[in-house]
């Protein structure tokens, strides 16, 4: 089923300013994990102060999870519909590869709960 961006961001409880539906279509496209980087060269226009703040209410409201895959650069990518950013449920693996330098969600493999 494919979401408009603007149900995306009302499911959340986010306003759906023009901007936060360009990012939204935006990472909707991606088959992988983008930068504040990539997003500025796919928004030219656009102040990045503007790209990080859409990114900022997308995290807090559960839209985007932000991933640090050891490049030393954050990346974000759309949370599945039924996630609520749940550590025991939602949390899974990220594979970064060093060829294409890409970040991918590995959305089946849910990281298991270890009692220490």
């Amino acid at each position: 089923m494919n979401l408009k961006p603007e149900t995306i961001l009302n499911q959340r409880n986010i306003r759906p300013t023009a901007m936060r539906v360009l990012v939204c279509r935006f990472l909707l496209e991606q088959t992988s994990a983008v930068s504040l980087t990539d997003l500025e060269n796919a928004f030219e226009k656009v102040e990045r102060t503007t790209l990080f703040r859409s990114l900022k209410t997308f995290e807090e409201k559960g839209m985007v999870h932000k991933i640090d895959d050891g490049s030393g650069i954050a990346k974000y990518a759309l949370c599945e519909t039924n996630c609520t950013c749940d550590l025991e449920t939602d949390l899974h693996l990220h594979f970064h590869c060093s060829k294409c330098d890409e970040t991918f969600c590995l959305n089946d493999y849910k990281l298991p709960k270890i009692n220490l």
